[in-house]
């Protein structure tokens, strides 16, 4: 029976990635996007080209109530939930003695608490032998400055995925998450001068950024049975920066 993949934040950059990629592995694909319908049924109809199926869902990951309705549309359209692939997130930068309080919060509740939902969620709307794979970043160890705060938020992420694998034991859900170095998307590239760039792509001994692809088929191991032995670990997808 075909599974079905409801990826997080998936109208542009990494996750857009993943959904193409799952949906070319024949997956169903569930595209959640917050404010540009536009771009993600621009994703569907990618994947309706490519022969697959796929459903554009709005909802604000920060929001309990619209994680539980993106679910319950999965659920009508597709009949399950098998995989859950948690991407939405946001960068803010500055250093901890500049941090508005605002925007502190506003990270937190997107990059830790949309993900506490999905979670939360996960444990009744998630199929038993489902994968769950969370986003987090290999900047928590390079600790560069202005990071901080960012970083600290997909810290907590990774604590939710070691956690949470034990609180699903006995369902044979696998959870793992994924934590991309200098990846080549609007988000990492805005606000970057050329010259900040370029000292990026040179840090890796493979001498590139990344590129949403390379996360998306790192992602796509984890979900399928290829990586059925993979739990609770956090896989550094950075090209050997760290």
């Amino acid at each position: 029976m075909k599974k079905t993949a409801l990826v997080t934040g998936a109208s542009k950059g990494i996750g857009k990635a993943i959904a193409l990629k799952l949906a070319k592995e024949d997956y169903n694909i569930v595209v959640n996007y917050v404010s540009n319908a536009a771009l993600a049924e621009d994703v569907v109809n990618e994947i309706t080209r490519l022969g697959g199926h796929a459903m554009a869902v709005q909802g604000d990951v920060s929001q309990a109530s619209e994680v539980k309705n993106m679910f319950a549309e999965a659920h009508r359209q597709f009949g399950a939930v098998d995989v859950v692939v948690n991407n939405a997130g946001i960068m803010k930068l500055n250093l901890v003695k500049d941090f508005d309080e605002a925007a502190f919060q506003t990270l937190f509740d997107v990059n830790v608490k949309g993900t506490f939902n999905t979670l939360k969620e996960c444990c009744t709307q998630l199929s038993d032998g489902g994968s769950i794979v969370n986003l987090s970043t290999s900047a928590i160890g390079l600790a560069i400055p202005s990071y901080a705060i960012y970083n600290a938020t997909k810290a907590a992420v990774e604590a939710l995925t070691y956690t949470f694998t034990r609180e699903l034991r006995g369902r044979n859900i696998r959870v793992n998450c994924v934590a991309p170095g200098p990846t080549a998307t609007d988000l990492f590239l805005n606000g970057k001068t050329d010259e900040q760039i370029e000292r990026f792509r040179k840090t890796p001994p493979l001498e590139r950024l990344g590129t949403p692809e390379d996360i998306a088929n790192v992602v796509h191991f984890l979900a399928s049975d290829a990586g059925s032995w993979i739990n609770g670990q956090v896989l550094k997808a950075n090209g050997g920066i760290i």
